[in-house]
């Protein structure tokens, strides 16, 4: 029989589903109670309704802005709004998740207020839909989460308990939508990436074990900006503008404006993304939470790096929950190069 795609079911026999890979795994643990298994479906799930949301965008009146301010400072987008309640959702409905942390509300959202109301241990931080401003336009955005455990030493989830830093996530991933939608996740054991089938609604594993390129031949950065970066930064850019043969230089400048987007093309390709510090944000734009941490634990387990500029991102102490950071992420060779030119070690 052939599918309304054109894969048949023994073609789809071939593939492994989002949730027989979760299980799998879990396998490994023999302590494991599931309840991460089931928190990892409630975020997919989640996410194929906010794809299904995606996909309406310009016939029902989803795009557009709500009219109002949101915690970042800016003009909040429908889609962010029905994204952020699909997620709170389908968290609080799994009661695997205590506390969640989000880019469209101002406070932590504690699922658990009193001792026995769940049994949630998780913390889940998440961007729900990053880029949303380029819907209209039909550019990939995307969402993006990263999952903590709650501490011992807190009885009840509170915001304290969510300002861990990155290396201490037991889990992150984001999904991409596109011209098809990608789920990508790490617990720490390399990455895996799942499409999504629609005709029978389910991620199916099509990029195991993704390894980035240790070096790209492309940059993602905001050269509108350049008047206002700092001087080694610029070097840096000049640098990768040259002609040399023997390094494959000049680089070629690929920035789509949505950070899912550029960091997954950059994952699968090889490459370089910049949010830098500027004169008018001095601490970078990406929020370190729901953006940097989930994105350089991923790049760290596909063989890249991910820095400040200065620091690796995973050592960042946060404290607060929307902080603000620079990001230097993708290639570790390209990285390394920035780290280089900004503290000074290198000039050309």
């Amino acid at each position: 029989m052939i599918m309304e795609n054109g894969l048949s079911v023994s073609d789809l026999a071939q593939f492994e589903t989002l949730e027989q890979f979760i299980i799998e795994r879990e396998a490994n643990f023999p302590h494991s109670t599931g309840a991460f298994s089931r928190l990892l479906r409630d975020l997919s799930i989640a996410g194929k309704v906010v794809n299904r949301d995606m996909r309406r965008a310009g016939l029902v009146d989803i795009s557009g802005t709500t009219g109002e301010i949101n915690v970042q400072g800016e003009v909040q987008q429908k889609m962010d709004a029905l994204a952020h309640q699909e997620f709170v959702r389908a968290l609080r409905r799994g009661g695997e998740c205590c506390l969640i942390g989000s880019e469209e509300h101002a406070e932590a959202i504690p699922l658990r207020t009193n001792s026995g109301d769940s049994d949630g241990e998780y913390i889940v931080l998440l961007d729900p839909l990053d880029g949303s401003s380029n819907i209209e336009v039909n550019v990939s955005v995307g969402t993006i989460f990263s999952i903590y455990r709650l501490p011992e030493e807190f009885d009840e989830p509170e915001l304290d308990a969510a300002l861990q830093p990155g290396v201490q996530q037991v889990a992150a991933g984001y999904i991409v939508y596109g011209s098809s939608t990608m789920l990508v996740y790490t617990t720490g054991e390399g990455v895996n990436g799942f499409t999504l089938d629609p005709s029978i609604g389910e991620f199916l594993l099509s990029h195991p074990d993704i390894k980035i390129p240790k070096k790209g031949k492309q940059y993602s950065i905001n050269e509108g900006n350049y008047n206002s970066f700092d001087s080694g930064l610029k070097q840096y850019i000049k640098w990768m503008q040259q002609n040399d043969p023997d390094t494959s230089r000049p680089y070629s400048t690929r920035y789509i404006g949505s950070f899912v987007a550029d960091f997954h093309r950059n994952l699968l390709k090889g490459g370089l993304y910049i949010y830098p510090s500027t004169s008018k944000s001095p601490d970078g734009k990406l929020r370190l939470m729901y953006e940097a941490n989930p994105m350089a634990l991923i790049v760290e387990q596909a063989g890249g790096r991910a820095s400040d500029g200065r620091k690796r991102i995973l050592d960042k102490m946060p404290d607060r929950l929307h902080q603000r950071t620079p990001l230097y992420i993708g290639s570790d060779e390209m990285v390394k190069m920035a780290e280089e030119f900004l503290s000074g070690e290198r000039t050309r």
